[in-house]
């Protein structure tokens, strides 16, 4: 539900609904696959113990 609700506003998680409806999915597997992608940040903060930043932070 997290991931329906998100793509109402435009942002980030919009852009990738947008992108992954360009590429051909249907409506509920761009859902599908936005939900899967905010569970993988979700669970690279948890893991690496860190706070939700809007960018992207930097690989050395």
């Amino acid at each position: 539900m997290s991931a329906q609700t998100s793509i109402i506003r435009p942002g980030p998680k919009r852009d990738y609904y947008a992108k992954k409806r360009a590429e051909g999915c249907r409506h509920a597997q761009a859902v599908i696959a936005l939900a899967r992608r905010r569970a993988s940040v979700l669970w690279a903060l948890l893991r690496d113990d860190r706070l939700f930043e809007e960018t992207a932070p930097v690989r050395a």
